[in-house]
């Protein structure tokens, strides 16, 4: 399908009352038709904004009931300063990041977020392992932020940046920055360092958190059939056998954008 077509058929279609569930379903919608325009994601892998919605609702189920993968790391210890031990708690430092624009808790998905709030996201927000790798992926496109967050997170480990000891103390383990800086490196030579078990997992690439929610119902009322059925769950999604049964997903942006 061409760019431009894909753009009609968006912007053709109302915005439903349904969609309230996404804050800023326009803002969404437009960051959809970017990502085709761009050509890093393919028609089939283009959700609509129901589906998006189900995948928020997947990452608030995250919250809620897997919330110790979310800011924490068992890998490096805590920094040995009084801000990040105090920080280390992360309801002390939920102020800090929304003061820092570090953090949108209403755009779970980022696909409501400017660049520039994704690249404070970066440098502020601890991220575990490889889970950085979902916003290189959302920067994909742009990439002079990309290589914003190499040089800043360069200038936090060479000890130059201006408010580096405050980002390493508000990130609260060691050797973040130098991860950050080791990966964003290798993302924009073209490399996405992540294992096969990792690379269709929505927590941790954004491209498997689009494939997820373009592979889910695609209407309300199709998720409530499949939910009562025992089809779909807010934690797993379509179930593989109603994976099988489905239409193809190449329907999904003709459907209740």
């Amino acid at each position: 399908m061409r760019p431009a077509t894909l753009y009609g058929m968006f912007g053709r279609e109302p915005l439903r009352p349904w969609h309230v569930g996404l804050l800023f379903p326009k803002t969404i919608r437009e960051s959809l038709i970017a990502l085709h325009q761009s050509g890093t994601v393919p028609y089939a892998e283009i959700p609509n904004l129901w589906q998006i919605q189900l995948g928020i609702l997947r990452f608030w189920h995250r919250v809620f009931f897997r919330s110790e993968t979310i800011g924490q790391c068992d890998d490096f210890p805590v920094r040995p300063t009084w801000r990040a031990k105090l920080l280390e708690t992360r309801a002390f430092r939920f102020p800090f990041l929304m003061r820092e624009r570090a953090i949108h808790p209403l755009d779970f998905s980022g696909l409501a977020s400017s660049p520039e709030r994704v690249v404070s996201h970066l440098m502020a927000a601890h991220h575990d392992g490889v889970q950085f790798i979902y916003d290189f992926e959302l920067l994909r496109s742009r990439p002079e932020y990309l290589e914003r967050v190499r040089d800043q997170s360069a200038a936090v480990v060479a000890g130059t940046h201006p408010r580096g000891e405050w980002l390493r103390d508000l990130v609260v383990y060691e050797r973040y920055h130098e991860n950050l800086l080791d990966e964003v490196s290798a993302f924009l030579r073209g490399e996405v360092r992540v294992t096969p078990e990792q690379e269709n997992d929505p927590d941790i690439l954004f491209s498997a958190y689009l494939r997820w929610c373009a592979r889910q119902p695609s209407t309300p009322g199709e998720t409530a059939r499949l939910f009562l059925s025992g089809g779909y769950s807010i934690a797993g999604g379509l179930s593989e056998a109603s994976v099988r049964e489905r239409p193809s997903t190449k329907r999904v942006l003709r459907e209740s954008l």
